[in-house]
């Protein structure tokens, strides 16, 4: 293999499937997809997992790369267009391919660790709930208020704005019953690797969801209002709750 992609691409093929599964969160997503067994047979390296599999190293390497966030710029002083082009590419694109692969794992991991005292009961149900009040959040944006901006406002554009805050503060308070429901995001020391992928892609997605509405209430939503500054206009899901 080429040394210089592999550096380049920042995984090491050496490392075991299951450790790049706990770590990249939508990692299992590839993983299941490819039939490469990232529980039972987690301790295999990706390398051994892929010729064994005879897949193409140097694609699989790129593909779990792509799932690897870059901190992001200064986005204060960028053109509302390009604002709102990074929200649903950035946020909006990646929730809706996050939430249905933790949903499955947070069954998964429910009904084969049903007896443990710390299985988090109820979690999957919940995550589907978060998951349709999201999406169909994410849709009254992208169908109308966003074509609203783009088209440099209206008199009426702040009462979806309010109705977009709002619903960002019960998706505060969805973000910290997952919280508890996790216990923080933190898995019993006896957890099995698809119940540690599962808590660390929830807690990429709270950390994703909490930037997500920052970006909107702090940075994109003043630029229509006539009072951003206002006490209304502020909630903790704009602050990171860890």
């Amino acid at each position: 293999m080429n040394t210089n992609v592999t550096q380049q691409i920042g995984i090491d093929p050496s490392q075991s499937v299951g450790h790049i599964a706990i770590n990249v969160p939508g990692a299992t997503a590839i993983f299941r997809r490819l039939k490469i067994d990232f529980c039972c047979g987690g301790q295999r390296s990706l390398s051994f997992a892929t010729k064994e599999k005879s897949l193409d190293l140097v694609s699989v390497l790129e593909e779990l790369e792509s799932l690897q966030r870059q901190p992001m710029a200064d986005t204060s002083s960028l053109p509302t267009d390009e604002l709102i082009e990074l929200i649903v590419s950035r946020f909006h694109e990646a929730h809706r391919k996050q939430l249905p692969e933790l949903v499955r794992m947070a069954a998964r991991v429910e009904a084969v660790h049903r007896d443990h005292p710390h299985v988090p009961k109820g979690l999957a149900e919940f995550l589907e709930a978060m998951a349709a009040d999201l999406v169909s959040h994410m849709a009254k944006e992208e169908q109308v208020l966003f074509p609203m901006m783009k088209r440099g406002g209206s008199p009426m554009i702040e009462a979806p704005i309010d109705v977009m805050r709002h619903e960002h503060v019960s998706h505060g308070d969805r973000l910290e019953t997952l919280e508890r429901l996790t216990d923080g995001f933190t898995p019993p020391s006896s957890a099995c690797n698809t119940w540690r992928a599962l808590f660390n892609g929830l807690a990429a997605l709270h950390d994703d969801l909490i930037e997500h509405v920052h970006l909107e209430n702090n940075v994109l939503f003043p630029r229509f209002e006539q009072n951003p500054s206002s006490p209304d206009n502020t909630h903790h899901a704009s602050t990171p709750a860890r």
